[in-house]
C-alpha cells in the first residue's frame, strides 16, 4: 500500500466544486484509494460526498492511500492535482 501526504492548495479548500474535481479523477484510477485528514477516518477519494465530509480548508495536509500495481503513479497524479487551485 502507498500513502502521501499533501497539502492542500485551493483557496477554499475541499468543498463541492473542487471536492467533486478531485473525486471524479480518482474515480477513474485503476486502483482504489482513499482520502483522510488526521484525526479523521479516510474515506473513498472516488466519493465527492465523502471527500466534502472532511472539511479539509486550504493548507490542510491530507494523506492519500493506493493499493496496486500502478498506486504510486496515481497517487503521483493525485498529489498534483489537490496541490494546485481546484475552484477557478
Amino acid at each position: 500500500m502507498a500513502q502521501r501526504v499533501v497539502s492542500l492548495g485551493s483557496r477554499s479548500g475541499l468543498h463541492a466544486r473542487p471536492a467533486a474535481t478531485f473525486a471524479k479523477a480518482a474515480a477513474r484510477t485503476p486502483v482504489p484509494g482513499t482520502i483522510a485528514v488526521d484525526g479523521k477516518p479516510p474515506v473513498r477519494a472516488g466519493s465527492p460526498l465523502g471527500v466534502m465530509t472532511l472539511g479539509a480548508g486550504h493548507g490542510d495536509q491530507v494523506i492519500l492511500t493506493a493499493a496496486g500495481d500502478q498506486a504510486q503513479a496515481v497517487l503521483e497524479e493525485l498529489v498534483a492535482l489537490l496541490s494546485k487551485e481546484l475552484d477557478a
